[in-house]
């Protein structure tokens, strides 16, 4: 089903909806700072597949994980160098996603991700909105694998609104590019997708520190 959010009243059914949609396993379409996600439970290894499957994807693909607040970051991830820190202290919430160690406590399964998990606090009043009331979601693009992300509603209906519980409308999201995805797996910081976020961008916040990414985006 899917809902307006141009009342404060339809915003509130909106978050309600999605996230009951979520307690039952069932997957919802929401705007991001970005582009349009598709999201679902990330603890519920049953509802991430479904996420994948409507998506036409792998697990080979493991879908990154959205937050309500940069505090848990370390609920998800261990061994988060510094450097990682000073990003997400500049950029979050915002168009970074940051790819980490994975707490290896956690009860997921989110795909074929290597004892990795690749977080981001968006910048969008809804998604949060949602999220302070889930928790972590698995989040991925809201289209079809190989489709231009959608970038407002009707583009996700269209895509994937056979698969989906809820879509809410919240317009034509403020941007098209992705968010730029940082490795911070290893001794060298590493951009994997360049997005939003440029490489300069980056490197301005890490300098100082003595530290800079290499672009394999």
């Amino acid at each position: 089903m899917r809902y307006p959010t141009g009342t404060e009243d339809e915003l509130e059914k909106a978050i309600e909806a999605a996230s009951l949609a979520i307690r039952r396993g069932r997957l919802v379409v929401m705007p991001t700072d970005t582009v349009y996600g598709i999201g679902a439970d990330a603890f519920e290894a049953a509802a991430v597949q479904r996420l994948l499957d409507a998506k036409g994807r792998g697990r080979d693909m493991p879908p990154p994980v959205l937050v309500s607040a940069s505090t848990t970051l370390d609920a998800l991830a261990v061994n988060v160098p510094g450097w990682a820190r000073a990003l997400v202290a500049e950029f979050w919430p915002g168009p970074l996603t940051v790819v980490c160690h994975q707490q290896t406590s956690l009860q997921w399964d989110l795909g074929e991700t290597r004892g990795t998990v690749a977080i981001r606090m968006p910048d969008d009043d809804i998604a949060l909105a949602v999220l302070e009331r889930t928790g972590p979601l698995a989040v991925s693009s809201a289209n079809i694998t190989g489709r231009p992300a959608a970038l407002d509603a009707d583009e996700a209906e269209t895509m994937l609104g056979d698969s989906v519980a809820v879509i809410i409308d919240g317009g034509r999201t403020p941007g098209s590019d992705p968010s730029t995805i940082v490795d911070a797996t290893g001794d060298q910081g590493r951009i994997l997708r360049q997005g939003a976020l440029t490489l300069e961008e980056l490197n301005d916040v890490l300098e100082p520190l003595g530290a800079a990414l290499t672009d394999e985006g």
